[in-house]
């Protein structure tokens, strides 16, 4: 049974519980963030409280009492359900004063939300799709306009992987006016002639943490990147493809729609850009 914790206190999951007037389960009215633990340590934490800090901002949030404490609450969790490799899931929410109501409860007399919960995911860096390849379609983007903010409102991208699912394949690209947003829980990439082409920062986009990393590692490594929107028929044509996640690293991509890129392997650019950022991540990680 794992320990969580819930608002200040770490308990046996079976244990734990919010209020039906939480607004995060009312009005999806929470931010999260997902943070790797390879080796018992965790990858790009510094990135992801970052993130966290700005989508509370975003929304006119609190940031919770123990947001400096974070890292602490992260170790522990870890350290208490005996976590090599596997994710820990934040989420606050802006919490309730007692009832339904579309208008926001007095921040002075209302704390936040905050749950975090462990998963265990042995192997987590070892992945076989890392060695074969993802199929992913093309979908629709039917979400709203604040991509950037890491909410829990998870509705339609759950809806786009079971796109992907009864297609036969492993995800979905998200299309907007013609061109490629990102995947339905990760950043996308295409690689065309030696350069790498991922959609550039905007509110339509999240601000992938892995994204930040793989592209600084990218040029750092003489790899060139160019930062605009790319259609479907571009990267089916595309020499090679990716996307990156917090819990997915780098994943190559070998068909499109149904169009194999390549030889219908994992291309070099790929699995470089896994290695790397692997080898990098766990040097840096707390």
């Amino acid at each position: 049974m794992r320990t969580v914790y819930v608002n200040g206190e770490y308990l046996p999951e079976t244990e734990a519980t919010v209020s039906i007037f939480d607004r995060g389960f009312l009005m999806a009215d929470g931010v999260y963030e997902v943070t790797s633990v390879l080796g018992g340590r965790l990858i790009d934490f510094d990135g992801h409280l970052a993130r966290l800090e700005r989508s509370l901002s975003e929304l006119d949030m609190l940031k919770p009492a123990v947001f400096d404490d974070l890292l602490d609450i992260h170790r522990e969790l870890v350290r208490v359900n005996g976590i090599t490799d596997g994710l820990v899931y934040l989420q606050v929410t802006r919490g309730s004063d007692g009832d339904r109501d579309f208008v926001f409860p007095d921040p002075e007399t209302t704390e936040p939300t905050l749950v975090l919960f462990t998963q265990s995911k042995p192997g987590l860096a070892d992945s076989p799709a890392a060695k074969t390849g993802i199929r992913v379609i093309g979908i629709d983007d039917l979400r709203w306009g604040r991509r950037d903010i890491k909410t829990v409102q998870l509705l339609y991208p759950s809806m786009g992987k079971m796109m992907a699912k009864a297609a036969g394949a492993d995800d979905a690209w998200m299309i907007e006016d013609g061109h490629v947003t990102e995947g339905t829980s990760n950043n996308a990439y295409i690689v065309k002639g030696n350069r790498i082409i991922t959609r550039h920062l905007s509110n339509d986009i999240l601000h992938g943490i892995t994204r930040a990393a793989v592209l600084r590692m990218a040029s750092e490594a003489q790899m060139q990147v160019e930062e605009r929107a790319f259609t479907m028929e571009e990267a089916k044509a595309a020499d090679e493809a990716f996307v990156t996640s917090a819990s997915a690293f780098v994943m190559p991509v070998v068909e499109i729609d149904g169009a194999t890129l390549g030889d219908g392997t994992p291309g070099p650019v790929a699995a470089r850009l896994r290695e790397i950022y692997l080898e990098e991540s766990r040097k840096a990680a707390v």
